[in-house]
């Protein structure tokens, strides 16, 4: 199994992961997060947090915020941002430009933020670019998403802008690995099934 783009648990620890991409490799299996590739929103010393970015759902954003509607990125509907608290909702959004953060707003890296769902719609989304809503989100406890890094279960790449608001998001796993260099370009062909090879 290649290595390559997987910092050692130490470097991790000393390095907050925000703004990163947890993506799954082939080994993990868990049906949360095989295939997964997790936009991490906060890291520290209690823990991780992050979205799934490549799990849209048969939901229009419209059964649950109508509001916001109007304003999300193509294809129109809620994504699983994971397997905690499925009945809340976060949205990440592309900023514009280098400007003050636009009102609810809190960017995270570079022009990617959070944005405030319980604002005004149409107040907040003029200053923004893509949304995506995602219903729960993954979550790890202190030391746990480390450990799962250093038992193969994830590699750790860097972000895209563009990742989040992915025209195809059930490809997005294949899209970052086949932009890596090295070993990790190769895994982006890896099977469904690697018993069929």
């Amino acid at each position: 199994m290649p290595t390559t783009g997987r910092p050692k648990g130490d470097d991790i620890c000393m390095k907050p992961m925000v703004g990163r991409l947890l993506v799954a490799t082939p080994l993990l299996e868990d049906p949360s997060f095989r295939r997964a590739v997790v936009l991490v929103l906060d890291h520290g010393d209690d823990g991780a947090l992050g979205v799934v970015m490549n799990r849209p759902m048969n939901v229009p954003v419209a059964s649950v915020l109508p509001d916001w509607q109007p304003f999300v990125t193509a294809p129109g509907r809620l994504f699983q941002g994971g397997p905690v608290s499925q009945d809340s909702a976060l949205g990440i959004v592309t900023v514009p430009g280098d400007d003050d953060d636009p009102v609810g707003v809190r960017r995270i890296i570079g022009s990617v933020g959070l944005i405030d769902l319980d604002a005004p719609a149409e107040v907040v989304a003029g200053g923004v670019a893509g949304l995506r809503i995602f219903a729960g989100y993954a979550g790890w406890s202190a030391g746990q998403v480390e450990q799962e890094i250093e038992q193969g279960a994830w590699y750790v790449l860097d972000a895209e802008s563009r990742d989040p608001f992915s025209d195809s998001p059930q490809e997005l796993w294949h899209q970052v690995l086949r932009r890596q260099r090295g070993d990790l370009a190769l895994l982006s062909t890896y099977p469904e099934d690697p018993t069929l090879n």
